[in-house]
C-alpha cells in the first residue's frame, strides 16, 4: 500500500502489512549479559592536593581504544566500553527503537552491539558486543569534578573524521532542568551531532560524563552538556550490585569493582510466558504488572527487570519491591509454593 498524508497530500512511500499466527521471543538473563567488572572513582577517594595528570597525547592514546562508533540505519553516534566483556555505554536517544547497532572500533573491527538496556528517563543506554578483553574506561562520580579543570571529548561528529578529539574545561556542574533530569556537566569542549554518547574525560583518563547535547541559539557558541557519570553508575548498580551507587554521601573505593554476575535470587530467572510451560521442581511462576507500566522490579533487593514481567522464582518467602520515578515504592512479602502461579498487580501512588 502507499502512505499518503490526508492533510497535505505528501507521499511517504510504500509500506507492507505482514501477519503471522505466532512469534517467539528469547530472553537472556542479566547475569549472562552484564559480566566482567566496572571501575569507578568516588569523591571520597581523592587525596587533597595535586593529582597526577596525563599529557594530552598519552590521554588520547589510553582512552581512544575504548571508544566506538555506533551506527544504525538512520542514526550514528558514539559509545565507550565500561567493561572488558563488551558492555558499552551510550545515549538513549541513539539506541531507542533499535534492537542492535553496528559498533566500529578504532582499529576498524566491526561488531554487532545488541541494545540491552534503555533508561526510561535518563539519556542513557547500554549495549553488548560479543567477545572479551576489550579496553575500557573508569567512571568518576560528579563529586570528583572541579569547575575549571581540563576535559577531553572523544567522538564521531557527523561529516568529520571518526574518533575526533576536542578539548575544553568544565564550565559548571549541577542540575540543569532544561537539559533533562540528572546532574549535568557544562563544558566549552566542542560537542557536535555524532559526539552523542561519547566520553567526557578528565586529565586522569576517567569518564566524568556522557556527551549528550549542545546549546544551539543565535549568538551563543561553545556550550555543550554531558550527563554526569554519577547517573551512569546509578544505572549500572542495578546490574553490578557491588558497584558503588552514585550518591555523593556514599563512600566508595577507587579500584576495579569485581562483578558479582548479579544472579537472580535462589535460582530465579526471567522467562517468557508460554502454553504448557514445564516448571522445574521447587519453583513457581509469578506474573507482575504495574500502574504505571514499566516499574523496576527488585526481588530480595536484587534488580530483576521491569513490568510487565513473568518470573520463575524459587519456592519460599521473598520480598518484592517495585519502584517508579515520581511514585512511592510498592513493597510486599510474597510466598511462592512449588508449581504455583502467582499474579501480582501493583498500583504505585504518586508522590
Amino acid at each position: 500500500m502507499t502512505w499518503v498524508s490526508t492533510l497535505k497530500g505528501h507521499n511517504h512511500g510504500a509500506y507492507w502489512l505482514l501477519k503471522t499466527d505466532h512469534f517467539q521471543i528469547e530472553l537472556q538473563s542479566a547475569s549472562q549479559t552484564f559480566t566482567g567488572a566496572v571501575e569507578s572513582v568516588s569523591g571520597s577517594t581523592l587525596v587533597p592536593g595535586p593529582h597526577p595528570e596525563l599529557s594530552l597525547e598519552e590521554l588520547v592514546s589510553r582512552a581512544k581504544p575504548a571508544v566506538v562508533f555506533l551506527k544504525s540505519l538512520t542514526k550514528s553516534g558514539t559509545g565507550f566500553f565500561i567493561s572488558s566483556t563488551g558492555v558499552i555505554a551510550t545515549n538513549a536517544h541513539l539506541a531507542r527503537r533499535e534492537e542492535a547497532l553496528l559498533a566500529t572500533l578504532p582499529n576498524g573491527t566491526q561488531l554487532e552491539a545488541r541494545v540491552v538496556y534503555v533508561d526510561p528517563e535518563l539519556d542513557i543506554a547500554l549495549a553488548k558486543t560479543p567477545g572479551e578483553n576489550f579496553p575500557h574506561l573508569p567512571l568518576a562520580e560528579a563529586a570528583t569534578v572541579r569547575q575549571g579543570e581540563s576535559v577531553l571529548a572523544i567522538g564521531n561528529p557527523g561529516d568529520a573524521m571518526l574518533f575526533s578529539v576536542t578539548k575544553g574545561i568544565v564550565s559548571a556542574v549541577g542540575r540543569f532542568d532544561a537539559a533533562g533530569p540528572g546532574t549535568w556537566i557544562q563544558t566549552d569542549a566542542p560537542i557536535n551531532p555524532g559526539n552523542s554518547g561519547g566520553p567526557l574525560l578528565n586529565a586522569r583518563g576517567e569518564v566524568i560524563g556522557i556527551n549528550s547535547q549542545k546549546l544551539i541559539k543565535k549568538n551563543v557558541t561553545g556550550i555543550g552538556f554531558a550527563l554526569s557519570a554519577s547517573e551512569l553508575l546509578a544505572v549500572l548498580h542495578h546490574f553490578y550490585p557491588s558497584t558503588p551507587q552514585s550518591n555523593e554521601n556514599v563512600a566508595a573505593s577507587a579500584n576495579t569493582v569485581p562483578s558479582t554476575n548479579p544472579k537472580l535470587p535462589s535460582g530465579a530467572s526471567m522467562m517468557t510466558t508460554a502454553a504448557n510451560t514445564q516448571i522445574a521442581p521447587g519453583f513457581g511462576i509469578t506474573e507482575i504488572t504495574s500502574d504505571p507500566n514499566g516499574a523496576e522490579i527488585f526481588l530480595d533487593d536484587k534488580f530483576v527487570g521491569t513490568c510487565p514481567a513473568t518470573l520463575r522464582i524459587a519456592e519460599g518467602a521473598h520480598t518484592l519491591i517495585l519502584e517508579s520515578a515520581h511514585h512511592s515504592d510498592w513493597s510486599r512479602s510474597i510466598s511462592i509454593l512449588k508449581d504455583s502461579t502467582v499474579t501480582v498487580k501493583a498500583t504505585l501512588a504518586l508522590i
